[in-house]
């Protein structure tokens, strides 16, 4: 089964954003549940076909501060 990647970063505006690494997928979502659903989503009508794939969400948190 193939897998795809997705980079997943705090939005600055709030809720989140996923980049697919190696294809060029991009969605966004307030929740992290509901950005399951659109990276599904954005899968299935990126690739147009009903084949399953494995998604894994690489959640990446960016922290700046000053000590």
């Amino acid at each position: 089964m193939e897998e795809l990647i997705f980079l997943v970063e705090e939005s600055p505006e709030g809720g989140f954003l996923a980049k697919g690494l190696g294809v060029s997928i991009f969605t966004e979502a307030d929740s992290m549940e509901e950005l399951r659903e659109m990276v599904k989503d954005a899968v299935r009508c990126h690739f147009g076909d009903q084949k399953q794939r494995l998604i894994r969400l690489h959640i990446v948190k960016e922290e700046l501060f000053a000590a």
